[in-house]
């Protein structure tokens, strides 16, 4: 009942229903088990299907638009007049810029539905063409030397195109008129630089509206002013690099609530309606906001935007939107309250540079929700049932990347695929941190958005995964290969057998998709004794068929298989087998990788601590040591050239390079 009210409301014709966001959907049911206990954890940010039809044309060719790479967009000011009660906008943006090379025009993105009455430099007007690309086309009387500071000004009027982009409607009886322009809503209610390359270094919104309304938006407040005629002009100045589509306004009768939040603390300001200051729920958990940042700070990093401010202002859509510095809200459940926080570090701080890796922002903060369930709001018990939940979502199709390809770009349905996008994209970062260990993992992470050349900037998964590389000295390029860019997921049968104090495993995999023949990961095992003891084992599988032997002390009476949920798998099974032989598993599946090599190799196929040498191609003993199943052997400290590895009585050449 529950799956088919809500499959009426996307499909419903009525606009507010169309608002629904698409997530929830299989949110619900993927995590039936919270269904009265916990509020669905991840943003719910699907874009109505009227968005959807009105950017499908966009969608491949804006990632970067080719017309606007000549210049870098510096800083915008924004001075319109805007009435909840109307649908309508009026006004000037004002833009500097920066040519990178001469150039004898200039592009904005700009809806054609707008009007563009004038454009003004140094003083003039200047000739310009609005172009149903929704560019607007100015040209200067003479060329702009590259390198070279300059501003215009655009003024324009009209009724934006319906959608979410900008949006009047009511709550509680009264108007409101809000924003929501991700991923190419900004030209429809102002002229700016969408491309996903360029954001823009500071903006000022100058906002004036009937003095009955208080404006929320990016930013600092810095001033509110009565002017004649019953109007007031809000002030609000962003000086930190900011996306386009992060850009945004609510309008309304709000309560403004000025608070502190975090250590040391900075403003925590809140623009909410006045029933939901009078919820007592929804302000306990708007107050919640505070251990989450408290959470996260702790394992993410500082607030990126300190010297602003973080806070939230209420919308009419449902869910939320990260917008910078304030999350617009459409309701209050704690997992979308932390979903929206983590996006500040990821998606704000550190955004896609394309929506083919929109997982960097929505996987991020999907984990970053799942992060605050495992510290804050779960049990043990109940953060498993939620992990698993997670899995049967992500594997209750065979195939699909996280990548959004190319020739998917114009879905935006696609971009924002919950099982794909949101779901996997976490469960990536939940391996990633399997492999890595909570603490490398964490110092990775602060790391990557820390980075001069990526911190408030746009970023790509190639940009992760050198991060990750610096940091830790592992490429995660196989992994993304399979994970990330490969599809589907893998199913193990993992065959045991105890001899005296030792267990041999044998683990094969199959895949649900073609598209990866083999995923190698670390597997997490758990042994349980006869008598209530318990052993871990990591498994290094490598190869399909791979033997594995480690020392048990104590009889053993079962093993799990991802006991904790460490990665992602289906239908896989653990089985009892005393017929396994243990030499002719190893034989079979010896080798020796990557070769040639730079800092390290692995043994595939040896599954105990066994003794191994490398020797010089003329026989000379560089070094004696003792495998340990699952670990690199480093060789960073050997100079480049041939050698020879031995181990088990097998040989193999090997190249330092």
């Amino acid at each position: 009942m529950i799956r088919r009210f809500f499959l009426s409301l996307i499909t419903s014709n009525n606009l507010s229903m169309r608002k629904f966001y698409l997530l929830i959907l299989s949110f619900l049911i993927s995590q039936n088990y919270f269904s009265q206990k916990q509020e669905p954890n991840i943003e719910m940010k699907g874009l109505i299907a009227k968005e959807m039809n009105a950017f499908t044309k966009k969608m491949i060719t804006y990632n970067i638009n080719p017309n606007t790479l000549n210049y870098d967009l510096q800083y915008q000011r924004m001075d319109v007049s805007l009435d909840p009660a109307v649908y309508n906008i009026s006004g000037s943006v004002t833009s500097h810029f920066k040519p990178t090379q001469n150039m004898s025009s200039i592009y904005f993105d700009l809806s054609d539905i707008m009007v563009v009455s004038q454009v003004q430099y140094h003083g003039s007007n200047l000739t310009f063409q609005q172009l149903p690309t929704k560019e607007v086309k100015i040209d200067f009387p003479a060329s702009i030397p590259a390198n070279t500071l300059d501003s215009l000004t655009i003024h324009y009027s009209g009724a934006p195109s319906v959608g979410n982009a900008f949006t009047t409607t009511t709550q509680g009886g009264i108007p409101i008129l809000c924003t929501l322009s991700e991923p190419y809503g900004a030209q429809d209610w102002f002229p700016t630089k969408q491309s996903m390359n360029d954001k823009i270094e500071r903006f000022d919104l100058k906002i004036t509206t009937p003095s009955q309304y208080n404006v929320a938006s990016n930013g600092k407040l810095m001033s509110e002013t009565t002017l004649p005629g019953n109007q007031k002009l809000t002030f609000w100045r962003t000086a930190y690099p900011t996306a386009a589509y992060l850009i945004a306004l609510s309008i309304t009768n709000f309560v403004k609530l000025n608070d502190t939040i975090g250590n040391p603390p900075f403003p925590f300001v809140n623009y909410v309606y006045p029933s939901t200051n009078a919820n007592a729920t929804s302000m306990a958990n708007i107050e919640w906001t505070k251990q989450v940042m408290n959470t996260f700070e702790t394992y993410f990093g500082p607030y990126p935007f300190r010297n602003e401010k973080y806070g939230h202002m209420e919308f009419k859509f449902n869910g939320g939107m990260e917008h910078q510095t304030m999350s617009s809200m459409g309701s209050w459940s704690k997992p979308l309250i932390a979903h929206e926080l983590a996006h500040q570090w990821f998606g704000d701080k550190v955004t896609c540079g394309a929506w083919n890796d929109i997982w960097l922002n929505e996987g991020f903060a999907t984990f970053g929700a799942g992060l605050a369930n495992e510290k804050l709001l779960m049990t043990n018990a109940e953060f498993k049932n939620f992990l698993l939940g997670e899995i049967n979502n992500i594997t209750s199709v065979p195939n699909g990347s996280t990548y959004v390809p190319d020739a998917e770009l114009s879905s935006v349905s696609r971009i924002f695929s919950n099982r794909l996008t949101y779901a996997k994209g976490a469960y990536i970062l939940r391996m990633i941190k399997w492999i890595l260990g909570d603490t490398a993992f964490y110092q990775a992470v602060k790391d990557y958005h820390g980075r001069p050349n990526l911190a408030y900037s746009y970023v790509r998964t190639a940009d992760f995964n050198a991060s990750l590389l610096q940091s830790t000295g592992k490429d995660f390029a196989g992994f993304f290969n399979d994970w990330l860019y490969g599809e589907g997921y893998p199913s193990y049968t993992t065959k045991w057998k105890q001899t005296g104090n030792q267990i041999f495993f044998k683990v094969s995999q199959t895949q649900s998709s073609p598209s990866v023949s083999f995923f190698e990961m670390p597997l997490p095992i758990k042994v349980n004794g006869t008598g209530g003891e318990i052993a871990y084992f990591t498994l290094n599988h490598t190869a399909n068929s791979q033997g594995f032997l480690e020392t048990v002390s104590f009889p053993v009476a079962s093993v799990e298989f991802n006991y904790d949920y460490q990665i992602l798998e289906k239908n896989s099974t653990v089985l009892q087998d005393n017929t396994l032989s243990v030499s002719s598993v190893e034989k079979d599946d010896f080798a020796l990788y990557p070769n040639p090599a730079k800092n390290e190799m692995y043994v595939k196929g040896i599954g105990r601590a066994v003794d191994y040498s490398i020797h010089a191609v003329d026989g000379k003993l560089i070094r004696k040591s003792v495998y340990q199943p699952g670990k690199t052997i480093g060789i960073s400290e050997l100079v480049p050239g041939t050698y020879i590895f031995t181990i088990n009585e097998q040989h193999i050449k090997f190249i330092k390079q």
